[in-house]
């Protein structure tokens, strides 16, 4: 059979596969935090004998962008952003992970947790307010409460979200969308991260790029399937003028 149906093969199953990544980065547009993906390609050339006149599509990686995306001011105690290069530290069942979601909640047994569920971590762990407090984050992470009773002002540091910057090559994103060192260790604090509060780090998805890409990719897809049915046809006219000949 001839190798234009499996190079054409390779490029629309790659074609498809990075359809799917910016659908879903599409699809997260509007998450808070969100990272984009990108589907990096390369060819590779058939190995055979001949001359090579025909290459393959691989997926060569699936890499992350850290484009920082648009600061949203929402006036929310519990909203935080991180200013330029930096993670929030949050403690989940597979030990130590990152997010740049900062819209935190607090639990009615008083822990401070993002919306999925995740602790918060400070220098000594899970973060804990105490009932009957407003909050206040400061731009270094330092997580205060006021009593809503008592003596008026009276402002009491609970902890200080941990804040790590370690190399974007380090960090890998997990199933559950947080990022995670690759060595599976814990990354150290950095005191150079600093947060902007009352604000949220919008997904630095571009929804204009990611549907133009994803008519490109649909093109490219049916411009695949389209030489598969262009080799079938000259596969076909080629069978039936051999037979002719016999």
């Amino acid at each position: 059979m001839d190798k234009l149906i499996y190079t054409a093969m390779s490029g629309a199953k790659q074609a498809f596969l990075q359809q799917a990544g910016v659908a879903q980065n599409l699809a997260n547009a509007s998450t808070t935090g969100y990272r984009a993906m990108e589907h990096r390609f390369r060819s590779v050339p058939v190995q055979g004998d001949g001359l090579a006149t025909r290459a393959f599509t691989v997926n060569a990686s699936v890499a992350d962008s850290f484009q920082q995306g648009p600061l949203m001011q929402t006036g929310r105690a519990l909203d935080v952003a991180v200013q330029g290069a930096g993670w929030i530290a949050v403690e989940t069942p597979n030990g130590e992970a990152y997010t740049r979601a900062g819209a935190f909640q607090v639990t009615a047994d008083g822990q401070l947790q993002t919306p999925s569920g995740n602790a918060i971590l400070g220098d000594g762990g899970p973060i804990a307010i105490p009932p009957d407090n407003r909050v206040t984050i400061a731009t270094d992470g330092t997580v205060s409460v006021v009593p809503l009773f008592g003596t008026p002002n009276n402002s009491n540091p609970v902890g200080r979200i941990k804040l790590v910057n370690p190399p974007e090559n380090d960090l890998a994103r997990g199933p559950d969308g947080l990022f995670r060192l690759k060595s599976g260790q814990a990354a150290d604090a950095d005191p150079n991260v600093r947060v902007v509060p009352e604000t949220l780090e919008g997904s630095n998805v571009n929804s204009v790029d990611a549907m133009v890409s994803l008519i490109s990719l649909a093109r490219q897809f049916e411009m695949q399937v389209k030489m598969l049915q262009t080799a079938d046809t000259n596969a076909r006219s080629a069978g039936q003028i051999l037979s002719m000949n016999r």
